[in-house]
């Protein structure tokens, strides 16, 4: 069970990631994130310029310079940050679960608001809603999205958590 929001590293793991890509300055790595998430979260500048920065005093990234765009702050990866960037794939693959129980979580919340009654949130015209529609719909999406990528029908899998925990070999215990 996740206590707050997105787990911890993400934004330097996605920048690190990104930068491995070809070097890029921050807004442009600002609009890679976004496109990732099918344009639904964007990290603030706030926090990817600092990411930068300590990349860059950390000497995991090198600030370069291009004759095309001489006022832009253009970042590539030294060969230290390639090796921060392996230890951080490493890390990243133990949080799997965290980011599962982050998108469940809100998910949870949002059809809550749809169905329990003890909220009572109401409908707003021209705005999403808190109704089956607009849950089916977010379904919907996360399905596509499955589909996109795995490029294979998405099968519905008719298991408990415990069950499918079980057949994966996860522990479940909560902390």
């Amino acid at each position: 069970m996740r206590k707050s929001g997105p787990p911890k590293g993400l934004i330097a793991y996605l920048v690190l990631e990104l930068l491995a890509e070809k070097p890029r300055y921050g807004y442009e790595i600002l609009k890679e994130i976004r496109e990732l998430s099918g344009g639904h979260w964007e990290p603030s500048y706030g926090s990817v310029y600092p990411i930068l920065y300590k990349f860059e005093d950390e000497g995991w990234a090198e600030r370069i310079e291009r004759e095309d765009e001489p006022d832009r702050k253009y970042f590539e990866l030294t060969d230290t940050g390639y090796d921060e960037l392996d230890s951080r794939r490493e890390d990243s693959a133990m949080k799997a679960k965290e980011f599962a129980d982050v998108i469940l979580g809100f998910y949870h919340v949002y059809v809550a608001f749809s169905c329990d009654d003890r909220f009572e949130v109401p409908a707003v015209d021209g705005e999403w809603r808190f109704d089956d529609t607009f849950s089916a719909w977010i379904v919907e999406q996360m399905i596509r999205h499955h589909e996109h990528y795995y490029s294979d029908e998405f099968d519905r899998i008719d298991a408990t958590p415990e069950e499918f925990y079980e057949a994966h070999g996860i522990d479940n215990d909560e902390e």
